[in-house]
């Protein structure tokens, strides 16, 4: 016995068409229109789009950053995703210093058991020496395929040149792919100096000290170190058109690089530091209107890839504000991975931005691709598992923080508008969401990703 859904019209990266879809236990079996088996339950969704369940590669849940920990873990951070469309994502596991790349999988993996949508994980690298060299292929082995540095974060997180390069040169060997938070952290560490001396601590001074030309000159950087090595690289969270710049121009010349953006780079800009602006502090920061419209235009001409979130959420009351004198005592991030399947729908495909397909391509299906899941996640096709979304476009909801599931005190996006309404959400067959209610129980697996095959 099988479940059909009849009478939608199916979106993916590359076509449009009308078409019944057949779910066979966790996979799609059929797609066309006459699909129906004796025994069937038919689900008539006429009149609604049809997506591949969407791909959330960068989110932070149940990360611990020294003083507090983020409000969401994986039960509550996953349920707020598959409420949103998004029945995938891929959490950033961080080797703290003195760890293993074991130890930090083992630990993610534990604490990721809860999860209402399946996951994988990202293996962030801190601490690097010969071993560290030697357990990349175990993460391989593992199914942790794509591994990040931070650039940023001195003092903490942070490498230098010759670890990039050196992490470059093994994940080519191992058959990785390496993501990179993009800012200049020694000039950023300096600025901030700067500021206090000067007495300059209030939030919107978390932004000043982390000016738009340090991400293009760590993200320029970058690109050139892997040029040595020929290999790619995936830029996180771009925030700025003078990045993104740089990121068309080394794509103009050949190079593999890879461009993600998040929608708090799309909407936000910086005038939100004015008022309550310790909600608003992330890193990178939020930046100017002309920026947001710059990557908007990258988006529409494919210089950028990918749309995530970076969700990693804090409560206003009790967290963010304790350091609304003190934005070093700030802890960083914001909500997202609930919106912004809607977000990008409402505000890229209807304002004409966007097209179905690239919204499809950027949310899901490049995902897919080059972090690993492909073909089994960011695809509508038989053998495909069973990730789908039903959205009925002929409604309008507002957003906001007293409705929402993210386990936050605010929303960032508070009364924009959002269209359509999700019917329904499967998750490998399963129906996790129905009409906007969360109906299914955690039920999430872990994915073991293979290797990476490039973006096609």
């Amino acid at each position: 016995m099988g479940t059909v859904l009849q009478g939608g019209k199916i979106i993916t990266a590359s076509n449009i068409f009308d078409a019944d879809i057949r779910i066979e236990g966790e996979v799609i079996s059929d797609i066309g229109l006459d699909v129906m088996q004796s025994g069937d339950e038919v689900i008539d969704v006429s009149g609604c789009l049809i997506f591949p369940g969407g791909i959330d590669v960068h989110t932070h849940f149940d990360l611990d950053v020294g003083f507090t920990t983020t409000s969401d873990n994986f039960e509550t951070g996953t349920k707020a995703a598959i409420h949103g469309g998004t029945t995938t994502i891929i959490n950033y596991a961080t080797q703290y210093k003195g760890e293993t790349l074991k130890q930090a999988f083992e630990n993610e993996f534990n604490k990721a058991q809860t999860c209402y949508c399946d996951f994988g994980i990202h293996m962030g690298i801190t601490d690097w020496n010969e071993h560290t060299s030697e357990e990349m292929q175990d993460m391989i082995d593992v199914g942790v395929t794509s591994f990040k540095l931070y650039m940023a974060y001195k003092n903490n997180l942070q490498v230098d040149d010759g670890v990039i390069y050196q992490v470059l040169k093994r994940s080519k060997e191992v058959g990785g792919l390496v993501t990179f938070h993009c800012e200049n952290g020694d000039v950023i560490d300096t600025l901030v100096k700067l500021a206090v001396k000067e007495g300059n601590t209030s939030p919107k001074y978390h932004a000043l000290t982390r000016p738009a030309i340090l991400e293009k000159e760590a993200i320029s950087r970058v690109i050139d170190i892997a040029s040595l090595l020929n290999v790619p690289v995936y830029i996180v969270h771009l925030s700025t058109e003078q990045g993104l710049d740089a990121i068309i121009q080394a794509k103009n010349l050949g190079k593999e690089v890879y461009a993600e953006t998040c929608p708090q780079y799309l909407f936000l800009d910086d005038s939100l530091y004015e008022h309550e602006g310790e909600k608003y502090v992330m890193s990178p920061p939020l930046r100017k209107k002309v920026d947001n419209q710059a990557l908007w235009l990258g988006l529409a001409d494919d210089f950028i890839d990918t749309i995530a979130t970076d969700h990693c959420t804090f409560n206003h009351k009790g967290q963010k504000d304790f350091g609304k004198d003190d934005f070093r005592k700030i802890p960083n991030g914001g909500p997202g991975v609930e919106d912004r399947f809607s977000l990008i729908y409402t505000y890229g495909v209807l304002t004409g931005r966007l097209t179905l397909q690239q919204f499809v391509a950027k949310i899901s299906t490049t995902p897919a691709k080059l972090f690993g899941l492909y073909p089994k996640k960011g695809e509508i096709a038989i053998g495909s598992d069973a990730d789908i979304v039903v959205l009925d476009p002929h409604y309008e909801t507002i957003i906001s923080a007293k409705t929402q599931l993210q386990n936050v005190d605010y929303n960032p996006y508070e009364g924009m508008a959002r269209k359509g309404f999700f019917r329904y959400v499967f998750l490998r067959g399963r129906r996790m969401v129905e009409n906007e209610i969360v109906v299914g129980l955690p039920c999430g697996q872990y994915i073991h990703r293979h290797t990476f095959k490039g973006g096609e």
